[in-house]
């Protein structure tokens, strides 16, 4: 099982996690109270419920880096292309933009 910690402005926000029955992501019950609480994504809206996919989820799907930094990225880490959770993971650490991850 892989899991990764989602950022919103630098505030944790909620878990992401990979395992033999897709992926989930549920947001953190501290941050859905907090005022400045906004959804990562607007295919991930605000809610207390598990969201569930047999396939990464768009939206972080589209965090991971394209064409020759994904190459690079690669070779350097040894990554398999495939594993979407694990390129995530080593790539998406400091995202441009709002939203960062960190494996757990």
């Amino acid at each position: 099982m892989k899991k990764a910690e989602v950022y919103m402005y630098n505030k944790f926000s909620g878990i992401l996690t990979e395992d033999e029955n897709g992926f989930h992501f549920k947001y953190d019950p501290s941050y859905l109270q907090s005022d400045q609480a906004e959804p990562i994504s607007l295919t991930l809206p605000l809610s207390d419920k598990v969201y569930t996919s047999k396939v990464m989820f768009p939206f972080f799907d589209g965090l991971i880096p394209e064409g020759w930094l994904l190459d690079i990225a690669q070779k350097n880490w040894k990554l398999d292309p495939r594993d979407r959770m694990d390129v995530l993971l080593k790539t998406c650490q400091d995202c441009i933009g709002a939203v960062s991850i960190k494996e757990m």
